[in-house]
Formats: C-alpha cells, sequence, structure tokens
C-alpha cells in the first residue's frame, strides 16, 4: 500500500512541506509507503471545461497536472496540502485539484474511486478552517473516504522551524497518518475477505431549470 502526499506550496520545502512530512512518517511507521509531489512553482492555468479530457485521458495543458495523473491511479490514498493564501487554498492548487479531478471525472473516474483522502494546511495565522473545507469538497464530490485526525489537520507557523514548535498541530499530522493508515488496512483486509465495493450506476446529470 502507497500515499501520495501532494505538495500545493509554491515553496518546495516550507511549512506544507514540513506539515506533510510528518504525516508521511506516521504513515512509513504505520506500514504504508509514501511518495511527495510537489505542484512546482510555475503558474498553473485553471480549468477551461474544453472536456478534452475526456478523450485524452489527461488535461491539454501539459504540466505537473499530467505528471501527476499519470502515477496516481497507482497509489492506495492521497493527502493534499496547502498553505493559506488570502483565506483560502493557493491558486495554484485549486487548479490543480479542478484539472485533476476533472479529468478523472471525464475520462471515467477510476483513479481516485473509493480511495481514501486527507486535507493538510498550514498557515501563519488564520483561514486554516476554511482552506480545510474547501480541499475536502473535491473528495466528497469524488466518492473519496475523508480521513480526519483528533483535531482539523493544521498546522501554524511561517517558517518550518515555527511549524515544527506547533505541537498540536505536529501531533494532528502524526494521527492523521495514522489514521489514513488504518482505514487502507482495514480496507485491504475486507477486499481479501470478498466483501465488494459498492456497485455503480450511470450518472444521473441534471441541473435546475430541466
Amino acid at each position: 500500500m502507497k500515499v501520495i502526499l501532494v505538495n500545493g506550496s509554491p515553496h518546495e520545502r516550507g511549512c506544507t512541506y514540513t506539515a506533510l512530512c510528518e504525516t508521511a512518517e506516521a504513515l512509513n511507521d504505520s506500514g504504508v509507503d509514501t511518495d511527495l509531489f510537489w505542484t512546482g512553482s510555475r503558474p498553473l492555468a485553471g480549468c477551461t471545461g474544453c472536456k478534452s479530457c475526456g478523450k485524452r485521458g489527461k488535461c491539454v495543458f501539459d504540466d505537473t497536472v499530467n505528471e501527476f495523473l499519470e502515477i496516481a491511479g497507482d497509489y492506495d490514498g492521497y493527502v493534499f496540502g496547502s498553505p493559506v493564501h488570502w483565506g483560502g487554498a493557493t491558486g495554484a492548487i485549486t487548479s490543480f485539484m479542478d484539472r485533476a479531478f476533472y479529468a478523472d471525472l471525464q475520462s471515467g473516474g477510476e483513479r481516485f474511486l473509493l480511495k481514501p483522502a486527507a486535507a493538510v494546511v498550514s498557515a501563519r495565522r488564520a483561514g486554516t478552517t476554511a482552506t480545510w473545507d474547501q480541499i475536502n469538497r473535491y473528495f466528497a464530490l469524488m466518492q473519496m473516504p475523508i480521513i480526519t485526525s483528533r483535531y482539523w489537520s493544521i498546522v501554524h507557523g511561517a517558517a518550518p522551524e515555527e511549524t515544527k514548535r506547533d505541537k498540536e498541530g505536529m501531533q494532528a499530522m502524526r494521527m492523521l497518518g495514522r489514521n489514513m493508515a488504518f482505514f487502507l488496512h482495514c480496507k485491504n483486509v475486507a477486499l481479501k475477505m470478498g466483501i465488494k465495493p459498492p456497485c455503480r450506476e450511470d450518472t444521473v446529470f441534471t441541473n435546475f431549470i430541466r
């Protein structure tokens, strides 16, 4: 079993990275392999709704989103991390998740289905819970079980060394990793016992005027 942790910060080894590493270490200690994926520091275009990804299986914009999509299906769980910018997730991680999840939906929706996911948020001071809510909405739409910690999975600090001094926040990161590992182990046992995933139905797509 393995989990990929996505760092949506423009800083490759900043506060968000520090928090994700604490979660990764807890996953490793619980028998789950991990990889870190950085979205990068270059601007990421937002989704244009062109739906080309339905035929291509990837986004028409060739950047780190497609690099992620190429490997995403190989993982059993996901952690997405973001610092707080203007009271919400970064523009980069928002564009990244918009395009990655939309491409998956348009091409069959198999990469992430029923795989656990979690949000990790770092901030100097405020905006953490709003950002946590924002990221978790992606998982809810994608039928991904949302893994939580004993508190919201957030850390505080303006620099990595300050993040490490947030003892409660770092504890939340460790417990998040352990909780995800437990869920993955339970799921693995259930599948080995022959418990089948829920049956799928064809999508019913409507809007409010028809």
